[in-house]
C-alpha cells in the first residue's frame, strides 16, 4: 500500500458473517440471460428472501434506475416485505451476484473511522460473462455514498471464494484462488499476502476443490461454511457414483488435517448434498452451503429433494440462536447461484 500501513495493521478486519449486521447489500437481477427463458419466475423466491432479511436489518438493494426501483418495489409489495427495512441505490449493475461485486466491508471498533471498503477487482469469475465494467465499480460508488475510505489492492477476488471466522482465520479453495483466470502473475504466497493484508486474517487455510456444475471455478460458499469461529459445515456426497463424491472427500479429509491459530482443530460437521439438479441437460450447483446468515434466520436453500429436512435438521444444531429457514431455490439455481452469492453483508460495528 505505497508504505503506508496495510488494513491488518491499521487493525481492520473483515468479520464473519455471524457478527451483528447493519444491512444486507442486494443488487436487483435483470439480466436476462443469467436465468435464460426463466428470470420471471425469480421473483417471488427472491422477494421471499428479502422479507426475512428484512425482519432484523437494513435491506439495501442496487438498482439501475427508477422503472427497476419501481418494478422491485411491486414485486416485495406482493411478497409482504416490510418496506420501511428497505433501501434502493442507484448503481448500475451488469448482474444480480452482489457477493462477489458487492463491498467488502472491513471494520475497526477502536479506530475513528471504524469501517472501511475494499473494491477489489471483478471480472465476472474469470471473463466468462461480459460486460462486467457497472459490477466492478459498485463497491466504489457505495463508499462514496456512505462517504467512506475505500482501498482498490488491484488484484480479481470474490466474496464467495472466501470464507472467515472472525478470529483470523479465511478458508478458500484453490481450484478458484490459483486459476489462471483471475491473477495469472501471483503464486499462492502472494494471494495469501493479499488476503491478509486486505481482509486482515492472521491464517488462510485452503481446500482443493469445489462442485460439479460450478461456474465460479469452486467458491468456497458452495462447499464450506464457518458456523462459528471453530466450527464448519462441509458438504459430502454419500453416492460413491456421483461426480461430486471423491472431490468432497477431499475437501472433508483436508478439513480434519486443519489446525486453527490457537492449535485447536476444526469441528467439522457434515452436510449431505441435494440431489442432483438438472435443467436443460446441465447439472446445476445445488448445495445447501449456499445458505445465508441475517441477524434472525439461516435462509436455506432447498431443493424440493429427500435431503431438505435433513440438512435444515444439521444446520439447526449449529445455529441455536436463530432461526433457520429454507426457501425453494430450484429456480433461483437455473442462475448457477443462490442466496449466498446473491447477498453480501455490512457488519454492525
Amino acid at each position: 500500500m505505497n508504505g503506508q500501513p496495510t488494513l491488518k495493521q491499521q487493525g481492520y478486519f473483515f468479520p464473519a458473517e455471524f457478527h451483528p449486521h447493519v444491512a444486507t447489500w442486494l443488487s436487483w437481477p435483470h439480466k436476462e440471460a443469467s436465468w435464460p427463458g426463466k428470470i420471471h419466475t425469480i421473483y417471488p423466491y427472491y422477494s421471499q428472501f428479502i422479507k426475512y432479511l428484512a425482519e432484523s436489518e437494513i435491506v439495501r438493494i442496487n438498482v439501475n434506475d427508477e422503472a427497476m426501483k419501481a418494478f422491485a418495489t411491486g414485486h416485495l409489495q406482493k411478497a409482504g416485505v416490510n418496506l420501511d427495512k428497505v433501501e434502493f441505490h442507484l448503481n448500475p449493475t451488469n448482474d444480480a451476484w452482489c457477493r462477489d461485486h458487492g463491498p467488502a466491508f472491513l471494520i475497526n471498533p477502536a479506530a475513528a473511522q471504524k469501517k472501511v471498503i475494499v473494491d477489489w477487482n471483478y471480472n465476472a469469475w474469470g471473463g466468462k460473462y461480459p460486460p462486467f465494467d457497472k459490477d466492478d465499480v459498485v463497491p466504489t460508488r457505495i463508499a462514496e455514498h456512505f462517504n467512506l475510505p475505500v482501498y482498490h489492492p488491484g488484484i480479481i477476488m470474490e466474496g464467495g471464494s472466501v470464507e472467515f471466522n472472525g478470529k483470523g482465520s479465511v478458508l478458500t479453495s484453490g481450484c478458484c484462488l490459483l486459476n489462471e483466470n483471475r491473477n495469472p502473475h501471483l503464486n499462492r504466497e502472494q494471494i495469501e499476502g493479499y488476503l491478509q493484508d486486505f481482509y486482515g486474517v492472521d491464517q488462510v487455510l485452503w481446500v482443493d476443490e469445489g462442485i460439479i456444475g460450478d461456474d465460479t471455478d469452486g467458491h468456497i460458499d458452495d462447499t464450506v461454511r464457518f458456523v462459528n469461529e471453530d466450527t464448519v459445515l462441509t458438504v459430502i456426497e454419500t453416492n460413491k457414483q456421483d461426480e461430486n463424491y471423491e472431490l468432497l472427500q477431499q475437501n472433508l479429509q483436508q478439513l480434519k488435517q486443519m489446525r486453527l491459530l490457537n492449535g485447536k482443530q476444526l469441528n467439522v460437521v457434515e452436510l449431505p448434498m441435494p440431489d442432483a439438479v438438472v435443467y436443460e441437460d446441465q447439472r446445476l450447483p445445488a448445495s445447501y452451503a449456499n445458505f445465508y446468515i441475517s441477524n434472525k434466520h439461516v435462509i436455506v436453500p432447498v431443493f424440493n429433494c429427500k435431503n431438505d429436512d435433513k440438512a435444515l435438521r444439521i444446520i439447526s444444531e449449529c445455529f441455536k440462536d436463530r432461526d433457520v429457514v429454507g426457501i425453494d431455490s430450484t429456480e433461483i439455481i437455473w442462475g448457477l447461484g443462490s442466496f449466498h452469492c446473491l447477498s453480501q453483508q455490512e457488519p454492525a460495528v
